[in-house]
């Protein structure tokens, strides 16, 4: 390979960008070019200047947010000092991916281009928008944008005659391969298991700390549509600590009955154990992963094989397999023209990378043990805002977690990995451990003893204002205002109970919404409007924090235009000057969302 010239960089929050870059990357390598692939706070932003040419790909998440492997490099490359030459030898393409239906489409990509032509950046391209909710998802964009993009490159950066490309059937050597021990290695690998449950620092994803449960019950009636469990962790003796508005990430495992039909279709001994060796030097070793490991954690713990496959797994396992008819139709999978159908088989009905396997059996049983990291993604791990507080419960963590389960038109129905695997613990039966660690959240609450606090939690939405309203209470500060939102009140009210007896002891107003009691639904924003006199003097005569969390699709927007109206009504403001009222509010941080998809 010749001295990098090329440098993918990305930020990623569920894996797409990072496929993306990943799929840049092999492209590159087919035209004989030297690249880089890596996170962008995994990257030292310094060394920018010196980058001739460098392809960012990166999502957009939540209410416009960078994804969390970006955040560091967000900050530095909006410091105002930076100088306005500082990136003039670099060429840079942007490609973003977002989701149309969220009012801050693609803002990430869009004011990352702005910013890197601001610092003297020269674009080869607009930015590319990626669009989830294309009928072709965002490769509808990406394919013809990447085609431009290389037609630029090449011309750049012309490859000797000699050298010719690697053809696209021809797969591109593994990254790593497996070298499988003829004996069993003295130190068992989950002994050399990389969490911890006695660690020395503050857990991490390198290294999480194995959390026994405690209780795991399930606290919506048996009538209800969908399982929610109240799941408490021991994290005595973990170096943890957080407070209200963190998050705890979770690194789930995969079913046992799932991992072994794996092992069973690729032909694998769950037994076997194996060490890896990358194929050139400077390529990391996989974080996370045990060294040697068994084949049965590999697949149990690492590989996600209940994820639904992207593009790249249907062209690299095109390329890997032997069988003519089951290889064409691979072909025309991963195909700019097959889009439509690929969409149709594995997108719409969310079918799993296990289960296109077993529908490809005969490549299935010849993919090669050292291309399985190159082929398939790894396990990531899932946050749940924590809803309890070291005050109220001392050495222990909480969370509420609504089971994913639907059906498509698959006969086995779509589960949700984490929530599924975490409800399938049984702690009663015997002792249950799970890898977790806690960062910062998006939200973060006033210490001023006497500033009230107005709380928008619908559904689980309500999880991170439990562990708030426990540390408020426990400090004394008892301007606590709660809009809670459910179906009914028999059914998901999540800590009925808890909530009236603060109520009597004058530390909350609880303000409910029980959307189908009656004939016409009534949801949080109806209540924020019906008190819209209460929400104005608190915001504008007592300085309050509004805080908004739960599902990001339609309330964050129905409950902004609701704080929107109360503005005009109650504050006889103009259209223009609400507007400007809810945008001051945000940036003094005094209006705070945590939303998700």
């Amino acid at each position: 390979m010749p001295v990098p010239q090329l440098l993918v960089l990305f930020g990623s929050q569920t894996g797409t960008a990072q496929d993306e870059a990943e799929r840049l990357g092999r492209e590159a390598r087919r035209r004989r070019l030297g690249c880089r692939v890596q996170s962008l706070d995994s990257y030292s932003v310094a060394d920018l200047i010196r980058e001739p040419l460098v392809i960012f790909v990166c999502a957009t998440t939540g209410q416009g947010d960078p994804p969390d492997n970006m955040k560091n490099f967000w900050r530095f490359i909006f410091r105002k000092s930076l100088p306005s030459t500082s990136l003039c030898q670099m060429d840079f393409a942007v490609l973003g991916l977002g989701d149309s239906s969220y009012a801050k489409f693609n803002f990430v990509a869009k004011k990352l281009h702005r910013r890197l032509l601001q610092l003297g950046g020269s674009a080869l391209l607009p930015p590319c928008l990626g669009d989830d909710q294309h009928e072709l998802g965002p490769d509808a964009a990406i394919d013809p944008w990447v085609g431009d993009l290389w037609e630029k490159i090449m011309v750049m950066y012309p490859v000797p005659l000699d050298i010719p490309e690697i053809p696209h059937g021809v797969p591109l050597p593994s990254k790593f391969i497996f070298q499988f021990l003829q004996e069993v290695p003295s130190i068992g690998a989950e002994e050399l298991n990389i969490a911890s449950s006695a660690p020395q620092t503050p857990p991490s994803e390198l290294q999480p700390f194995l959390a026994p449960v405690i209780t795991n019950q399930r606290v919506t009636g048996p009538q209800h549509f969908q399982d929610v469990r109240l799941i408490e962790f021991d994290i005595t003796d973990s170096n943890i600590s957080f407070a209200a508005g963190d998050v705890v990430l979770i690194l789930p495992s995969n079913s046992e009955a799932h991992a072994q039909q794996f092992c069973q279709v690729l032909h694998l001994d769950p037994s076997q154990f194996f060490t890896l060796k990358p194929r050139e030097p400077g390529v990391p070793y996989p974080p996370g992963l045990p060294q040697p490991c068994t084949v049965w954690h590999l697949v149990s713990q690492y590989l996600d094989i209940a994820s639904v496959p992207r593009r790249s797994f249907f062209e690299l396992l095109a390329c890997l397999s032997p069988h003519a008819l089951e290889r064409e139709k691979l072909l025309e999978f991963s195909s700019a023209r097959g889009q439509e159908e690929l969409w149709e088989y594995c997108n719409r009905p969310r079918r799993t990378i296990l289960e296109v396997l077993c529908d490809f059996p005969h490549t299935a049983g010849a993919i090669p043990a050292d291309y399985l990291l190159d082929l398939i993604p790894r396990i990531r791990p899932r946050a749940f805002s924590i809803a309890s507080s070291l005050l109220a419960h001392p050495r222990r963590l909480q969370i509420l977690v609504a089971v994913v389960k639907y059906q498509t038109r698959l006969k086995e129905p779509r589960r949700g990995l984490c929530s599924s695997w975490l409800a399938s613990l049984n702690p009663g039966q015997e002792p249950v451990r799970v890898p977790l660690w806690v960062r910062p959240g998006s939200l973060v609450f006033p210490e001023t003893p006497d500033t009230p606090v107005i709380m928008v939690g619908p559904g689980t939405g309500v999880a991170p204002f439990r562990a708030a309203i426990q540390e408020r209470v426990a400090h004394g500060q008892t301007g606590n205002f709660l809009f809670f939102g459910c179906r009914q009140r028999d059914q998901d009210f999540y800590w009925q109970t808890e909530w009236q007896k603060l109520e009597q002891k004058g530390c909350l107003t609880l303000v409910t919404a029980f959307s189908r009691e009656q004939e016409q639904k009534v949801y949080v924003q109806h209540r924020l409007r019906e008190l819209g006199a209460l929400v104005w003097e608190l915001l504008d005569g007592r300085g309050a924090y509004f805080y908004l969390a739960g599902n990001a699709k339609y309330m964050p927007t129905d409950v902004s235009e609701a704080l929107l109206s109360i503005f005009q009504e109650e504050g006889q403001l103009s259209t223009a000057d609400a507007s400007a009222y809810l945008a001051r509010l945000q940036q003094t941080l005094r209006f705070q969302t945590e939303t998700w998809a």
